[in-house]
């Protein structure tokens, strides 16, 4: 996850558009953003998706209708979106959500890179893992 770093914006207004599936973000340096909540959903911050270390990542898919269904408040630096399909141990920092909305096209890119590596469709439904026993979600 990316740290707090002191000189990222912070937001100044956050709406989640249930129909369009975006989340809404206008930063303190005047960038707005537009944040499917797929692109949140597949590179979520937490251990689930991005695993405990480099090369422990864990490809999402199935997850282009996804809606965030709840959205809580994490101190004054931070929120934790409660996804429809149940996810819901990402905690997205402010400097996490100015990331994601300014390098989506890069981020777009390489998320279909690794789902062709994998040979499998971004529709394709979720292959649990049996055995994973992290304790963080």
């Amino acid at each position: 996850m990316a740290g707090l770093d002191k000189t990222t914006p912070t937001p100044q207004d956050i709406t989640l558009h249930g129909k369009s599936r975006v989340l809404q973000v206008s930063f303190s340096d005047g960038s707005e953003f537009q944040i499917p909540f797929e692109l949140m959903r597949v590179y979520s911050p937490s251990a689930e998706v991005q695993g405990h270390g480099p090369g422990q990542e864990v490809l999402q898919t199935g997850k282009r209708e996804v809606g965030i269904v709840g959205m809580e408040p994490v101190g004054n630096y931070a929120v934790q979106p409660t996804f429809s399909d149940g996810h819901s141990s990402g905690i997205y920092s402010w400097d996490y959500l100015y990331f994601l909305g300014s390098r989506q096209a890069e981020l777009w890119a390489d998320y279909n890179a690794r789902l062709q590596a994998a040979g499998v469709d971004r529709d394709a439904p979720m292959i649990e893992k049996a055995g994973h026993g992290c304790s963080s979600h």
